[in-house]
């Protein structure tokens, strides 16, 4: 059976004096929009936010955070850093626009987006196309602080990848096995829920917290603006760091085909491919470990029963976008787990050769030092079980029968 990891003493001794402190209505540390903006606006000393559209899913997450969330002060205080930062990164960018219409001038053509559930290769097919010196990708410690912004002369030098290393290091102390599960770092690309989480509107919310009314939202609402902040964010960090070639990734699109296609209507799609079945049983365990950091009510079969459910609805989704937008072959490729991770260098050969992007010799020397000093196993197995989530076989073969019937899926061996 899936079980939350043990907190360290220092935090279960914080969050027990905060449970203590609620239980008597004395105030914690406060989620309300109003105290988060003006924090923001004083930490930056700007009050322009860049429009309203970000303040609906901002509601809608710290609504949920209070009534679904149960998070502990840890987790307050966490959430609370989260969205002051994200704030003040909407401040900041938005005066660069105001100050510099130019950015919003940037080129972003064609660029390719890596879609598919988690734990399903995506992570390590973005790390290796990151190598190839004609791509760009979107930085981890860019991302997550992109002012001022970044530069291609002090690109591999800035002191924010330090700062960013150091707030990992920190991770690790208190959770030393996650990197088993989700290697994290500076230097490595980041997904793009990292970028439309400036809008309030990602699925890292629901993947470190408990609120499902949020992630339902999300799920049914109208993403065409997101998309469009999306691309307004590439403008910004290429403005000065520019980018040949934009090379992005995140399952999160896998419910928002249709609005990426809007505002990306030359986007090139590869979607990765494994028994889905495995995927629920890994995400479920991730998904247990990270919202331990902040609160103590985690119950891993609701987690893997919820999170199931909602993996389902994103491949019906995408398979429908892809059919009622007749995709055409040139612009998508589907990868098969399996057969990437049998040749990986072959498997990214195929995808350039697809697009008709020219594939250096350089970027494979690249590639394959990066494989030889990022071996799978570099952090420590990370090992599941369907059982272990407590999801029945059967019926999640029934529940992906759709999609493993329409991709030509392979079930893989359960236990």
């Amino acid at each position: 059976m899936l079980a939350p990891p043990q907190m360290p003493l220092g935090l279960r001794v914080v969050n027990a004096a905060g449970g203590a402190l609620r239980a008597l209505g004395l105030p914690l540390v406060r989620l309300d929009e109003a105290s988060l903006l003006a924090e923001a606006s004083r930490r930056t000393g700007l009050d322009d936010f860049g429009g309203d559209a970000f303040r609906e899913p901002l509601r809608r997450l710290l609504a949920s955070l209070g009534s679904e969330a149960n998070l502990t002060l840890v987790g307050r205080i966490t959430a609370r850093n989260d969205i002051v930062r994200l704030l003040e990164n909407r401040l900041r960018m938005e005066n660069e626009h105001r100050r510099h219409p130019e950015i919003a001038r940037g080129s972003v053509t064609a660029p390719l987006f890596i879609l598919g559930l988690p734990r399903t290769g995506t992570s390590i097919l973005h790390e290796l196309m990151a190598q190839d010196p004609s791509n760009r990708v979107p930085m981890t410690w860019e991302v997550m602080h992109p002012w001022p912004p970044p530069d291609a002369a002090t690109f591999d030098t800035d002191p924010r990848i330090a700062a960013v290393e150091r707030h990992f290091s920190g991770i690790d102390r208190v959770l030393p096995d996650f990197k088993k599960m989700h290697p994290m770092g500076a230097l490595l690309p980041q997904e793009c829920v990292a970028l439309t989480a400036h809008d309030f509107a990602t699925l890292i919310n629901h993947t470190s917290h408990r609120v499902p009314t949020y992630q339902a939202w999300l799920e049914s609402a109208d993403l065409v603006w997101v998309y469009r902040s999306h691309r307004r964010q590439l403008q910004y960090l290429q403005w000065k760091a520019p980018a040949t070639r934009w090379v992005l990734k995140s399952p999160g699109h896998l419910w928002a085909l249709d609005a990426l296609l809007t505002v990306y209507p030359d986007a090139r799609i590869v979607q990765t491919h494994r028994d889905p079945l495995k995927v629920a049983a890994s995400l479920a365990s991730l998904v247990t470990v990270l919202r331990s950091l902040a609160s103590d009510a985690i119950d891993p079969r609701e987690i893997a029963d919820d999170w199931t459910r909602r993996l389902a609805r994103g491949l019906e989704h995408t398979m429908r976008v892809r059919a009622e937008r007749a995709l055409p072959a040139t612009q998508a490729y589907d990868v098969y787990f399996a057969e990437f991770m049998r040749d990986q260098i072959g498997m990214v050969r195929r995808i350039y050769a697809h697009f008709d992007m020219p594939f250096s010799d350089q970027a494979e020397a690249c590639m394959r030092r990066f494989l030889a000093e990022n071996p799978a196993d570099k952090h420590g197995r990370h090992t599941y079980t369907l059982g272990a989530a407590g999801l029945d076989v059967d019926v999640e073969r029934q529940r992906y029968a759709n999609y493993q019937q329409h991709f030509g899926i392979a079930s893989e061996a359960q236990s």
